[in-house]
């Protein structure tokens, strides 16, 4: 049996994840056990062995889910984007120190087991480990370049995950997401939330909040392809990346005014109507540092598959989450 962890377990990739390996398995095995741990799981959330409650604050819950040896381990929990930037002691804390001490605690297990325990550690990193100036498409060897601290710390992380891939410590993946709509639930403090709410609430009904330019371009991936990408990225031949464990997700680009006409084309005039346009300097000033369109060839000749264009991802949100 595999023992798989997922570190962020109680949030809406996680728990689709989670949905997700209950009912397929992980690359066509179904002999696997779910571990999940966050600090608060949903009501009537998704399957597992156990529900660990904890903190990536806490250096001891890292120490214990690291003692566990786990077989495989998706590592998905973060501060968000706007949190990290209004929060410097937090957004380093959680995304930058908790994640060196989980490295150095895996490096820890490895020698202590005589080099026997090897996990696969898929991490989710970003496309905000990128900053202007952009080419108009980012290619695989763009520089990091990051202009807030979210990517910053992102950009640490892979650091740290091509380290314990060179030295075999671990097979590390690190997949860079663009961003994920339309999620579901309630915004969170991330800033990039609009592009979701924008959708969401007047799919639901409810007015949204525009803080940008309808001319705003952006990468993007619905919840479904997230988890395909990770389910993916775990059962990847390692040996193929060669010393950069880091690899930009395909996505869909596109612009604030495109996802409009997604949203109208899929509800009408009077969804679109329920978006009311409210200008927010410091979101304007974060979104406008970060990539808009990729070229991830990697990915793609790796298998990497994402949604084929924002229409399709207005579609997954209604499919998996209006529709009874």
């Amino acid at each position: 049996m595999r023992r798989v962890l997922i570190i962020g377990g109680g949030g809406m990739v996680g728990q689709k994840l989670a949905h997700r390996l209950s009912v397929e398995g992980l690359d066509g095995d179904t002999d696997i056990e779910v571990t999940l741990f966050d600090m608060a799981y949903p009501e009537g959330g998704a399957p597992a062995a156990e529900r660990i409650v904890g903190q990536l604050g806490n250096f001891a819950d890292i120490d214990a889910l690291v003692a566990a040896r786990y077989d495989v381990i998706f590592h998905l929990a973060a501060i968000v984007s706007g949190e990290s930037e209004s929060d410097f002691q937090k957004g380093w804390l959680i995304n930058g120190a908790a994640f060196l001490h989980f490295g150095m605690k895996l490096e820890e297990e490895h020698r202590v087991s005589g080099g026997a325990y090897v996990p696969r550690v898929v991490f989710t990193s970003s496309i905000a480990v990128f900053g202007p100036p952009f080419p108009d498409q980012i290619p695989d060897d763009q520089p990091l370049t990051p202009q807030t601290s979210y990517g910053a710390q992102k950009a640490c992380a892979e650091l740290m995950m091509n380290d314990l891939g060179r030295r075999g410590i671990v097979e590390a993946v690190s997949i860079r997401l663009p961003t994920i709509v339309v999620r579901p639930g309630k915004p969170n403090l991330a800033a990039s939330s609009f592009f979701s709410g924008i959708i969401r609430e007047p799919l639901n009904g409810q007015e949204a909040i525009l803080p940008v330019d309808e001319s705003v371009r952006h990468w993007h991936a619905s919840p479904r392809a997230a988890v395909g990408f990770l389910i993916h990225a775990a059962g990847l031949d390692t040996a193929l990346l060669g010393d950069n464990r880091a690899l930009s997700m395909p996505g869909v680009s596109c612009t604030v005014a495109e996802q409009i006409e997604s949203l109208r084309a899929a509800a009408g005039d009077k969804a679109v109507a329920l978006i009311r346009h409210e200008p927010n300097e410091t979101i304007q000033r974060i979104v406008g540092g970060w990539a808009r369109d990729f070229d991830p060839a990697r990915a793609l000749a790796l298998g990497f598959r994402a949604d084929a264009d924002f229409d399709a991802i207005v579609r997954a949100y209604i499919e998996d989450y209006l529709t009874d």
